[in-house]
C-alpha cells in the first residue's frame, strides 16, 4: 500500500503526459491510500474541466464515482496535531502535509510529482518515475 496525492489520482483519471507513467503505479501497487482531503481537491480539479467545457457534469460525475470507488475503505482522517508539526517544520500548504502524515502514520511512502513536498519530505516522498524504476 502506497500514499497518492490527488496529482496522482488526477493522472490516473484525466488524460495527461503523466497518465501511462501513473496507470504503470496502478498496475505495480493497486492499493492506493489517501486523506479525505483527496476528494475536496480532487472535486476542484474536476471544477476546473466543467468550467472549461473539456467535459460534461455527466463526465465528472462518473469520474468522481470511479475515483471514490478506487479509494474507497483507503480514505484517512490526518491527526491535526502532526499536520501543524510538518507545516512549522516546512513550507509545504496544510494540504500537502496532510499526505505527507498519512504516509507517517500508515509507515508507507507518499508517491508524488509534486516538487516541493519531494525536496522537504524526502525520507516520506518519492516521485513516481523514481518508485517505478
Amino acid at each position: 500500500m502506497i500514499v497518492v496525492d490527488t496529482n496522482i489520482i488526477g493522472y490516473f483519471y484525466l488524460t495527461s503526459e503523466r497518465s501511462s507513467q501513473v496507470e504503470a503505479l496502478y498496475q505495480r501497487d493497486p492499493l492506493w491510500s489517501a486523506p479525505l482531503l483527496w476528494r475536496s481537491e480532487f472535486r476542484n480539479v474536476l471544477a476546473y474541466y466543467l468550467r472549461k467545457q473539456i467535459f460534461s457534469l455527466n463526465d465528472a460525475i462518473q469520474i468522481m464515482g470511479a475515483a471514490t470507488n478506487l479509494m474507497l475503505g483507503r480514505e484517512y482522517e490526518v491527526p491535526s496535531m502532526r499536520v501543524l508539526e510538518l507545516i512549522a517544520g516546512s513550507t509545504c500548504s496544510a494540504y500537502d502535509c496532510e499526505f505527507v502524515a498519512l504516509a507517517g502514520e500508515l509507515n508507507t511512502r507518499l508517491v508524488t510529482v509534486n516538487r516541493q513536498i519531494l525536496e522537504q519530505f524526502p525520507r516520506v516522498a518519492v516521485d513516481v518515475g523514481y518508485y517505478l524504476d
